[in-house]
Protein backbone atom coordinates (compact mmCIF):
# COMPACT_ATOMS: atom_id res chain seq x y z
CA UNK A 1 0.00 0.00 0.00
CA UNK A 2 1.05 3.28 -1.08
CA UNK A 3 -0.32 6.21 1.59
CA UNK A 4 0.34 10.04 1.79
CA UNK A 5 1.98 12.30 4.67
CA UNK A 6 1.06 15.15 3.91
CA UNK A 7 2.20 17.34 7.38
CA UNK A 8 1.54 21.14 6.81
CA UNK A 9 0.57 24.84 8.53
CA UNK A 10 -2.64 26.57 7.86
CA UNK A 11 -3.06 30.49 8.87
CA UNK A 12 -6.65 31.37 8.96
CA UNK A 13 -7.84 33.23 5.99
CA UNK A 14 -4.59 33.51 4.62
CA UNK A 15 -2.59 30.40 3.57
CA UNK A 16 -1.31 27.00 3.88
CA UNK A 17 2.32 25.31 3.64
CA UNK A 18 2.19 21.43 3.25
CA UNK A 19 5.03 19.18 2.30
CA UNK A 20 3.81 15.92 1.00
CA UNK A 21 5.74 12.70 0.88
CA UNK A 22 4.72 9.52 -0.71
CA UNK A 23 5.47 6.92 1.44
CA UNK A 24 5.40 2.76 0.87
CA UNK A 25 3.73 0.89 4.03
CA UNK A 26 6.22 -2.22 4.97
CA UNK A 27 5.65 -5.39 6.78
CA UNK A 28 5.49 -5.59 10.74
CA UNK A 29 8.23 -5.53 12.34
CA UNK A 30 9.83 -4.78 16.09
CA UNK A 31 11.11 -1.61 16.24
CA UNK A 32 14.16 -1.38 18.40
CA UNK A 33 13.08 -0.93 22.19
CA UNK A 34 9.50 -1.88 20.52
CA UNK A 35 7.03 -4.56 22.30
CA UNK A 36 5.20 -6.08 19.07
CA UNK A 37 5.47 -5.78 15.36
CA UNK A 38 4.39 -2.49 13.44
CA UNK A 39 3.71 -1.21 9.99
CA UNK A 40 6.63 1.04 9.23
CA UNK A 41 6.84 3.23 6.13
CA UNK A 42 9.77 3.38 3.51
CA UNK A 43 9.48 7.39 1.44
CA UNK A 44 9.11 7.11 -2.48
CA UNK A 45 9.36 10.75 -2.86
CA UNK A 46 12.97 11.75 -3.68
CA UNK A 47 12.94 15.46 -3.69
CA UNK A 48 14.47 18.06 -0.95
CA UNK A 49 12.77 20.21 1.40
CA UNK A 50 12.47 23.81 0.80
CA UNK A 51 15.09 25.20 3.61
CA UNK A 52 12.84 28.24 2.95
CA UNK A 53 10.41 26.61 5.10
CA UNK A 54 12.22 25.58 8.11
CA UNK A 55 13.08 27.61 11.46
CA UNK A 56 16.60 25.15 12.08
CA UNK A 57 16.49 26.62 15.60
CA UNK A 58 12.84 25.40 16.42
CA UNK A 59 14.11 21.70 15.74
CA UNK A 60 14.74 19.27 18.11
CA UNK A 61 18.11 17.30 17.97
CA UNK A 62 16.38 14.41 16.63
CA UNK A 63 14.15 16.26 14.28
CA UNK A 64 17.40 17.72 12.60
CA UNK A 65 18.71 14.01 12.35
CA UNK A 66 16.17 13.27 10.42
CA UNK A 67 15.72 16.12 7.97
CA UNK A 68 19.66 15.69 7.31
CA UNK A 69 19.18 11.87 7.11
CA UNK A 70 16.15 12.32 4.39
CA UNK A 71 18.52 14.68 2.67
CA UNK A 72 21.19 12.55 2.40
CA UNK A 73 19.20 9.73 0.78
CA UNK A 74 17.68 12.38 -1.14
CA UNK A 75 21.27 12.91 -2.49
CA UNK A 76 22.26 9.60 -2.67
CA UNK A 77 19.78 8.38 -4.56
CA UNK A 78 18.80 11.49 -7.28
CA UNK A 79 22.80 12.79 -7.30
CA UNK A 80 24.12 9.89 -9.60
CA UNK A 81 21.18 10.86 -11.98
CA UNK A 82 21.19 14.43 -11.88
CA UNK A 83 22.86 16.27 -15.08
CA UNK A 84 26.03 17.98 -13.88
CA UNK A 85 24.21 21.39 -14.15
CA UNK A 86 21.55 20.19 -11.67
CA UNK A 87 24.13 18.74 -9.32
CA UNK A 88 25.48 21.54 -7.62
CA UNK A 89 22.00 22.77 -6.56
CA UNK A 90 20.98 19.36 -5.14
CA UNK A 91 24.26 19.69 -3.42
CA UNK A 92 23.38 22.65 -1.72
CA UNK A 93 19.45 21.80 -1.01
CA UNK A 94 20.25 18.49 -0.04
CA UNK A 95 23.36 19.58 2.67
CA UNK A 96 22.99 19.21 6.21
CA UNK A 97 21.88 21.86 8.72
Amino acid sequence: MIVSNEPGYYKEGAYGIRIENLQFVTEPAIAAGGERPMLGFETLTMAPIDRRLVVAEMLTAEERAQLDAYHAKVLAVIGPKAPDDMRAWLETACAPL
